[in-house]
């Protein structure tokens, strides 16, 4: 059964910067044969797609984030990374990831919690 476990959150003022993990197991060859996604939920707010990367390495960013947050992967760790920079209060957000272009309900995890202070 695949896990996706996300860590590297916490609480930063405005203007800092934070690394974001998620590390899939128990993925066979999930990992390396799909796009992924990393997506936020803020307080009333429904989740959306921060950034995702192809098994190619392409990536795109939405364009709240673009230009401040980046993503990448390693394929041999299983792992995809959210490299974010001059955070703000509305990145304030519960942060997962999944696959994407088509999120697997059965994949999300428990995220990971960034809150930007002002």
């Amino acid at each position: 059964q695949v896990q996706l476990m996300e860590s590297g959150g916490g609480l930063v003022q405005a203007g800092g910067s934070l690394r974001l993990s998620c590390v899939a197991s128990g993925t066979g060859n999930m990992f390396r044969f799909n796009a992924m996604g990393w997506y936020r939920q803020a307080p009333g707010k429904q989740r959306e797609l921060v950034a995702s990367i192809t098994i190619m390495g392409h990536t795109n960013a939405a364009d709240s984030v673009k230009g401040r947050f980046t993503i990448s992967r390693d394929n041999a760790k299983n792992t995809v990374y959210l490299q974010m920079n001059s955070l703000k209060p509305e990145d304030t957000a519960v942060y997962y990831c999944n696959t994407w272009p088509n999120a697997r309900s059965d994949y999300w995890g428990q995220g990971t919690q960034v809150t930007v202070s002002s």
